[in-house]
């Protein structure tokens, strides 16, 4: 059985990631490939914990954080029951909503990015991606979107995102090595945005798809 993919979409909130990421699952479905669609923070208890954080119930340091997002998502890769390694062990392959490099660019900027590094070192090991989305987008109309809302997070300001989407790149530059990252940029029609994106996916695929 051949293993499965690991395809992780990353970018600044209100890039367009979930949309995009339903998309891609939806056009590789019809393509015979079996995909899970899964998300960080995870809805394991420590998700919830990060959610509760990210929401501004509950008060947290921000090393607290970058801590907590690296217990998380360790068990998101290696829990024995539908960790991530389990499930592209089966063949089946697995579309993540952010993952370490999230990290990097959210945690890094506000608390040194070597540690956050260290804290993500196991994951970066032991699962590394087969292929990073970046979904850029200027902090501006990030900032647009994400007001469309209503309710903003707590990174979701036009400082924080500016931050974030320079640390990303600091973040690329600087463990990118190794990795396989394609950016993309998001489009107002969400199809042109995709088109990228599956081209880019076919390329991991072999040019099968």
């Amino acid at each position: 059985m051949d293993k499965g993919k690991l395809i992780v979409f990353e970018g600044t909130d209100g890039s367009g990631k979930s949309t995009q990421i339903k998309l891609l699952a939806k056009y590789l479905k019809a393509k015979g490939i079996e995909c899970l669609l899964t998300h960080e923070p995870t809805d394991s208890p420590f998700g919830a914990l990060l959610r509760a954080c990210l929401t501004g119930r509950i008060e947290a340091d921000e090393r607290a954080i970058a801590a907590m997002f690296a217990a998380d998502r360790l068990d998101h890769v290696s829990n024995g029951i539908n960790g991530i390694r389990k499930q592209l062990d089966a063949g089946i392959s697995v579309l993540c909503d952010r993952f370490y490099f999230s990290s990097l660019a959210y945690n890094g900027g506000l608390v040194p990015a070597e540690w956050v590094a260290q804290l993500n070192a196991p994951v970066m090991e032991m699962c590394r991606p087969d292929l990073t989305v970046f979904i850029d987008l200027t902090p501006e109309e990030s900032m647009k979107r994400v007001s469309r809302r209503g309710e903003t997070e707590r990174y979701e300001s036009l400082e924080s995102l500016q931050r974030v989407r320079r640390s990303y790149y600091q973040a690329f530059e600087r463990y990118g090595k190794d990795e396989n990252i394609v950016i993309v940029q998001s489009e107002e029609d969400r199809d042109r945005t995709q088109a990228h994106i599956r081209e880019e996916v076919r390329k991991l695929f072999g040019g099968t798809l």
